[in-house]
């Protein structure tokens, strides 16, 4: 890596934090224009050698905008206009991030699609948004799907690689470039992770996904030394909105392409990142057995989003790495460092967050002092104009009881495309429902049960999953290496029952699920929670189903045990 700094100098970051345009469709020209490093590698992307080393190739701001203003031509000889829906299904690392940025660049709009989505479910994705062309790594399925539906198919269905070869000296680009947005103007569509059924075209306009990350400008750690690793699916919000961060400081960013443990872990040693920012998908693989001392070094804080992360495996990473001793706040984290000796182990920020919200809007720090606090996501940050717990009328329901999390923030979506409808049911009493149950406390901290899809109706009253799994994860952690509950119908009259797919930890293999079973009740009832009615050890892939961004797929596990206890 290059000794010249890639990083903005406050001025400059001062500057973004006050601009009125600036926003998701044209942050790499608004860092261009103020960051005088704008030729110094800040971006990185990996591969392997043939010798097995990792190598890292850094891109600054001017190659960045000058491999969109390439992809962009393609786009444009192939009839891309503003405001028409465009599929790219390639795979993770910088490649979505430069389609992204090229058909944003032509006001249209990017449905960014992980390729790990099932390929009938990618279709009928498609299909609903109403995408105009096409853009896939391996495009020959796709092409088959539309063979059979002729009348579907959209004008084009392209190759990745024919972008990539693609040169501008041979087209055009349009003579208002790039595209000038209009504050609500759409810039992408980023799919729901489909957990709970078909994934949803949530919309991310220009102006709504700034809102919230001004502060960052001057708040998130951008010292000579930082560098972030980017473990979020960058088809994702979560992935976009690390990176439009990133590239509007100039922070030195490996954006990584893989999650598994496997890749990321020589990566991090090549590369030591004092930031790590990811889905759980991956901390949890970083916190099961022996620990990556090396990699994590210089580590000082994790970010994670999308679900809560478990303490099971947070209590596990803030003893790696350290932190400068006047590092505090880290989710809104202001440039404070002193002289006196950085202090041993590392912050985690989990951010509860999703791409309806825009942002993470909730975050709770665990350092290696903290107390154990199950569920709490601490709380709202200060994007978030008000944030309740509500009941099934829109009114506001006591401390301590359990409702529908519901925010008002400038941040939240415009909503879900070519679906008002669907729009509507998580709008109620002026607030936005993030699909979460939850509780606060009197000072004012929130606390994460459950989806409310995931709700355990029993015959004694509703159970939430997510405090059993913090439990089984964090005091049965010896046996428990990653598990999920879920709700299946009990005998007639009797509601249904909570179950447990438990992923077992190395040394633990040779474990019944009744031993299982009766470590996590008793650990259960300890904690004053309700206890299984039974367990059932995972020992494929197969039988703990994920989701495109690595998300436990519940509903599957419901539907496979559904008849767990009715003997149907």
């Amino acid at each position: 890596m290059s000794d010249q700094t890639s990083i903005a100098p406050l001025a400059a970051r001062q500057q973004l934090m006050t601009d009125p345009t600036l926003g998701a469709g044209n942050f790499l020209d608004r860092a261009i224009a103020v960051n005088p490093n704008r030729a110094v590698p800040f971006a990185y992307s990996h591969h392997t050698d043939h010798r097995g080393a990792v190598v890292l190739r850094g891109h600054s701001l001017l190659e960045l905008a000058a491999l969109r203003d390439n992809y962009a031509a393609w786009y444009r000889a192939n009839g891309v206009r503003p405001g028409e829906p465009v599929g790219v299904v390639v795979g993770e690392g910088l490649e979505p991030l430069l389609h992204f940025l090229a058909l944003s660049a032509l006001g249209a709009v990017p449905a960014l699609i992980n390729d790990a989505m099932r390929h009938d479910v990618m279709v009928r994705y498609l299909n609903h948004v109403g995408v105009v062309g096409i853009v896939a790594d391996d495009p020959t399925r796709l092409a088959a799907a539309y063979r059979e539906d002729p009348r579907r198919r959209p004008r084009f269905i392209a190759m990745a690689a024919e972008i990539q070869a693609f040169d501008l000296a041979s087209a055009h680009l349009p003579e208002a470039y790039p595209y000038q947005h209009a504050a609500d103007d759409v810039v992408a569509l980023i799919h729901s992770s489909g957990t709970t059924g078909t994934p949803k075209a949530t919309m991310l306009a220009h102006r709504q996904f700034w809102d919230g990350k001004q502060p960052r400008m001057v708040r998130f750690p951008a010292e000579p030394y930082d560098r972030l690793m980017s473990l979020m699916p960058h088809t994702h919000a979560g992935g976009l909105s690390y990176f439009l961060t990133a590239a509007l400081l100039g922070l030195p960013t490996v954006v990584m392409s893989d999650w598994r443990r496997s890749v990321v872990e020589p990566v991090m040693e090549a590369f030591q990142p004092t930031m790590v920012a990811s889905f759980p998908r991956t901390f949890v693989e970083l916190a099961t057995g022996e620990l990556p001392v090396k990699g994590a070094a210089k580590v000082h804080s994790w970010f994670n989003t999308g679900d809560s992360a478990h303490y099971g495996h947070i209590r596990r990473l803030v003893g790696l790495g350290e932190r400068p001793a006047g590092l505090i706040e880290p989710w809104l984290l202001p440039q404070q460092r002193d002289e006196r000796p950085a202090l041993p182990g590392s912050q985690f920020i989990d951010g509860l967050g999703s791409s309806e919200m825009g942002m993470a809007l909730f975050g709770q720090v665990t350092t290696p002092e903290s107390t154990r606090n199950d569920r709490c996501v601490g709380k709202p940050l200060e994007v978030v104009t008000k944030a309740a717990v509500l009941d099934e009328d829109g009114a506001q329901v006591p401390d301590g009881t359990v409702g529908m999390l519901a925010v008002i923030t400038p941040s939240r979506t415009p909503g879900y495309w070519n679906n008002a409808k669907l729009t509507s049911t998580f709008e109620l009493a002026g607030y936005w429902l993030t699909g979460d149950l939850a509780r606060r406390d009197a000072e004012g901290n929130f606390y994460h049960l459950d989806r409310t899809v995931d709700v355990i109706d029993t015959a004694d009253g509703p159970v939430h999953s997510l405090p059993i799994e913090e439990v089984l994860l964090a005091d049965c952690a010896e046996l428990v290496r990653d598990c999920s509950v879920v709700g299946v119908p009990g005998p007639a009259g009797q509601g249904q029952r909570p179950i447990a797919v438990v992923q077992l930890q190395a040394e633990a293999a040779h474990r019944t699920a009744e031993e299982v079973r009766e470590a996590a009740d008793k650990a259960l009832t300890g904690a004053g929670l309700a206890t299984l009615a039974a367990v059932r050890i995972a020992t494929t892939p197969q039988d703990f189903p994920l989701g495109p961004t690595g998300k436990v797929l519940k509903r599957e596990l419901r539907t496979r045990f559904a008849t767990l206890f009715t003997g149907q």
